[in-house]
């Protein structure tokens, strides 16, 4: 089982499905973020974004895999880019 870096967690799910959760909970984390432009919750967005990040950097492609990686990693950008405009 792997271990939750940031909360000491254990988790049962395998790399792909933390990924899915992970840049699911991002983009849900920016949406609430950029509506409420509150400095604390665009903060805690950026670190969703972040973990999200991490965790995608350490799963392991195949070649199924790739095209759902490839996906995700876009949703992330796409998140990053939403972020990035509430802050301005």
């Amino acid at each position: 089982m792997d271990q939750i870096n940031h909360t000491g967690l254990i988790s049962g799910m395998n790399d792909i499905s933390q990924l899915e959760a992970a840049v699911k909970s991002a983009q849900k984390m920016v949406g609430s973020a950029t509506m409420q432009l509150d400095p604390e919750a665009l903060e805690h967005a950026e670190n969703a974004i972040n973990d999200a990040k991490e965790i995608m950097n350490r799963t392991t492609e195949t070649g199924v895999d790739q095209l759902f990686i490839s996906k995700q990693k876009k949703l992330l950008e796409q998140c990053e880019h939403q972020l990035s405009e509430a802050k301005q």
